[in-house]
């Protein structure tokens, strides 16, 4: 079975925020160091960047309204811890430890992603959907519950009755829906809000890309500051990454649904 929640979700709007910010690091440099953490709900977003870049209050609120509507922004931005930044200085070595699984996807777990894009394309509201087996269970805000029976007669849809969703009726944080970006590849590293030299994004997107190649499921691990993970070096695995997220349109782009 597979849960996934839409880009208006909550927590993806944290996630997206988050990516966004990446994206504002990647263009005032070729290769920043930044880590973002988002927590937004009930009027106020706040916002914690670590960062070798120059990125300012006034452009993180422009970010968070453009994504998420009027709100009061809070921003703390900070260095990058000099530590960290010393083990990246004379070129891309494994930003931090960590495990990582790729498995392939499942047809169930494509389908469901399928059905999830058609959904939002037509209600771009909150919205979560799980399919187990042939059990399909459909939530989503601000929608027409009618037409979504019709459309989907052997699903479960919105058993509560019609509701209206998104950050003024719940909270989101960055990284809470890892299962909905990742499937069964989700481990304990979260995708969103850094840059490439962290493994959590390159050798997670490595690992998965490898298991769809393969359909094999692949097992690493990682210590800081290696030079090498699966046979490769890491500046190797740090490239193939920066592909991904490029066909994508952008760390913004691949918060919106994660890896599927």
């Amino acid at each position: 079975m597979i849960e996934k929640v839409n880009p208006s979700h909550p927590d993806k709007v944290a996630d997206r925020i988050a990516g966004a910010i990446v994206d504002l690091a990647y263009k005032a440099e070729k290769d920043p160091k930044i880590a973002v953490e988002v927590m937004i709900g009930h009027g106020v977003c706040y916002v914690i960047v670590e960062t070798s870049a120059d990125i300012f209050a006034e452009q993180i609120k422009r970010i968070v309204h453009r994504i998420a509507g009027s709100m009061a922004v809070i921003s703390d931005i900070k260095p990058q811890d000099a530590h960290l930044a010393k083990n990246q200085a004379a070129g891309f070595r494994c930003g931090d430890n960590g495990i990582f699984r790729g498995v392939p996807l499942t047809k169930e777990e494509q389908k469901l992603s399928q059905i999830a894009r058609e959904i939002y394309a037509k209600y771009a509201s909150d919205g979560k959907y799980i399919l187990d087996g042939e059990k399909l269970i459909i939530c989503q805000s601000n929608a027409n519950t009618t037409d979504l029976k019709n459309t989907y007669p052997e699903a479960t849809v919105n058993p509560l009755g019609d509701w209206t969703g998104g950050t003024d009726v719940d909270t989101g944080a960055t990284n809470r829906k890892l299962g909905s970006d990742m499937a069964e590849s989700v481990t304990g590293g979260g995708l969103h809000g850094k840059d490439l030299s962290k493994a959590d994004v390159s050798v997670n997107i490595h690992a998965f890309l490898k298991a769809q190649r393969t359909g094999i499921p692949v097992e690493l691990s990682c210590a800081i500051g290696d030079e090498m993970v699966d046979g490769l070096l890491f500046s190797e695995i740090v490239e193939e990454a920066r592909q991904y997220i490029d066909s994508l349109g952008g760390f913004e782009k691949f918060a919106e649904w994660g890896l599927f």
